[in-house]
Formats: C-alpha cells, structure tokens, sequence
C-alpha cells in the first residue's frame, strides 16, 4: 500500500482545506523487509549490513541489527533515516534467525555470585536511607556520604567520621564536634560545614 501526505490547500475566499492526497512512495516494511539482510550504501558511500530490525513510517526510519563476534555485547543497533539511503542489496531474506547468536554457556557460580554482590549494594544503600529525616536532611546526608564516605545516621542526626554531628533541621549552624572528637578535629569542621552549606 501507498502512504499518505496532507496537502493544505488555499481557495479564493480564504478558506482552508485538508485534502489528503495518495502518494506512490511505497511503505517502508515493504522496502525494507524485517528479517532480511540488508547492505545499505548511505550519502557519502558509507555501507552499513545487517539485519532489519524494524522501520518506522512517522520517523522514516530503518533499524538494522548487526551481531557481533568476539565482544561481550551481542549486537549493534543502527538507526537509519530513510532518505540517507541511496541503494539498497538483499543479501538474503528471513536472514533474522540465522544472525542471532546462540546463547552460550552460563555458569551457575558466577550468577550466584553476582547475586550475592547485588544484593550487598542494595542492602548497604538501604542503610544511608533514613525514613525520618526530611527530604532535605537526606540530601545533606548523600552529598556528606560522597565527600567523606564515613557517614551514619543516628536517630534524625548525621555522624559523619565519628568526630562530628550534624542535627536538623542541617544547616551550618547545626554543625558541632562531639565532646571527644579533639582539636584535630577542627579542619574536618570546617569541611562539613562547607559542603553542609553548598547542599542548602
């Protein structure tokens, strides 16, 4: 089937009229079966091959599908606009199965342990969410966590290096050394306060 395009067009009196006028461009799935394996010669003689992977008329677009060999991904996506293209080759049609790579060997283990390895992440992520503290509160806490990375919550207060606290509502001000932190602690101080300012 052929597509369709509006044509707006103007009569004497200033009125408009849609008018949808039958094109002869051919649809893009007819062109460009999916499945087939295509060599396409683009504006400036660049070749792309692979696999049609689906066209879209809205877009006029062409995405092909390449797989790959000896890489840990599995196949590169090409989006094509359609106009680009000034030849198409068939290399063969329903190609689509015979390009896809077999699934190859999972070891049990490895799943296990990346299993295991996700599972820590989310856990320690969950520890830094305190569902007391205010949104804002949170955010000082992240942005200490990422600065410092010795940060803990106690109760609606932040503990950061285990010298310093800082208590809501966690602005500047309500950052204190704790009573046995020592006078080295001071520099550190003055860090958190710093990066407790910038999150405000």
């Amino acid at each position: 089937p052929g597509m369709f395009d509006r044509v707006l067009c103007c009569s004497s009196h200033d009125n408009v009229h849609e008018v949808i006028v039958r094109m002869s461009r051919t649809a893009l799935c007819q062109t460009y079966p999916v499945n087939s394996l295509l060599e396409l010669t683009l504006k400036g003689n660049e070749k792309v091959r692979g696999v049609v992977y689906c066209t879209d008329e809205v877009s006029q677009t062409v995405v092909l599908k390449k797989s790959l060999n000896h890489t840990t991904l599995a196949s590169e996506i090409f989006v094509i606009q359609a106009n680009a293209v000034t030849n198409t080759d068939v290399i063969e049609e329903d190609a689509g199965e015979k390009e896809s790579v077999p699934l190859g060997n999972i070891s049990k283990k490895a799943l296990e342990q990346q299993e295991r390895k996700s599972i820590k992440l989310a856990e320690e992520a969950l520890q830094h969410i305190n569902q007391k503290a205010s949104p804002a509160g949170q955010a000082v806490f992240d942005r200490l966590l990422k600065a410092c990375n010795q940060v803990e919550w106690t109760g609606e207060s932040i503990l950061v290096l285990n010298q310093i606290q800082v208590d809501p509502p966690y602005g500047v001000e309500n950052c204190r050394l704790l009573s046995d932190a020592g006078r080295q602690s001071e520099g550190s101080l003055d860090r958190v306060k710093k990066i407790v300012g910038h999150s405000t």
